[in-house]
């Protein structure tokens, strides 16, 4: 990855390991803007940002379902926590339908942070962490909560019907909800889920589908449709300009 580029991401504990993916940070140390490629996830990115040009601000990210060009500013530091689905709806306690690939500015103080705890990242990790466990509901639907272990544990490879079968919630329903919190359908969220486990795949330079891709066309053209290149071209990653790709390879 570029030198003037940092990151990092810790996972949390098993308590909120159904609500959150990471708690990260990233420091673009160089004095000139980096252009990014910003490639679906199905994270919800809260961020705690400043850098020279730009006074502290608080950032909610929302899914995304399509590939979009960004550009991170000279000396931008970055706090953030990754929310899985479960997270937006629990622990922020909010839809986020309305910033389907769009993303709100939130309070400067929410969560009583400032750009003092942008100091220290470990002194931050330990404050979100004591916040999120603070603010976890002691009920949780547990419908909901086995459908993403599911979905996640399959990649997103599990079909609509057979779920609706093994949590007693109707395929309706579940779409319903999905739609109306997430601002997609479930079987969409599932097609986001599929390509970020192949871009693993592609990090390691296996550029053939390992997943439940109908055939090679099928799966160049759905990795096509997340990062708006073919998987050879991903795999270069020139400028390291697909930030999430950079990351699966130091891993």
């Amino acid at each position: 990855m570029n030198n003037d580029f940092y990151y990092k991401a810790i996972e949390p504990d098993e308590s909120l390991l159904d609500f959150v993916e990471n708690i990260g940070m990233f420091h673009n140390k160089s004095d000139k803007p980096m252009e990014v490629v910003l490639m679906p996830d199905g994270r919800i990115d809260l961020f705690f940002m400043q850098s020279e040009s730009k006074a502290f601000q608080v950032t909610l990210i929302g899914l995304e379902n399509v590939p979009e060009q960004q550009v991170i500013p000279e000396n931008t530091l970055a706090f953030k926590i990754s929310f899985k689905p479960l997270g937006a709806e629990y622990l922020l306690q909010t839809s986020i339908a309305d910033i389907l690939n769009s993303a709100k500015i939130l309070p400067e103080d929410f969560w009583n942070m400032t750009t003092d705890d942008l100091k220290n990242f470990d002194a931050f990790h330990t404050k979100i962490a004591k916040k999120l466990k603070e603010i976890l509901p002691k009920e949780i639907d547990e419908r909901k909560r086995k459908l993403f272990k599911l979905v996640y544990a399959t990649n997103g490879e599990i079909k609509v019907l057979e779920l609706s079968e093994k949590i007693f919630w109707s395929s309706r329903e579940i779409n319903r909800y999905f739609n109306k919190q997430f601002g997609l359908s479930l079987n969409a969220f599932c097609k986001i889920l599929r390509f970020k486990a192949s871009l693993e795949h592609i990090a390691k330079g296996r550029l053939f589908p390992e997943l439940n891709f109908t055939d090679q066309t099928h799966f160049i053209k759905e990795i096509k449709k997340f990062s708006g290149v073919v998987p050879s071209e991903l795999l270069k990653n020139k400028d390291d300009r697909f930030i999430l790709l950079s990351v699966l390879k130091q891993q």
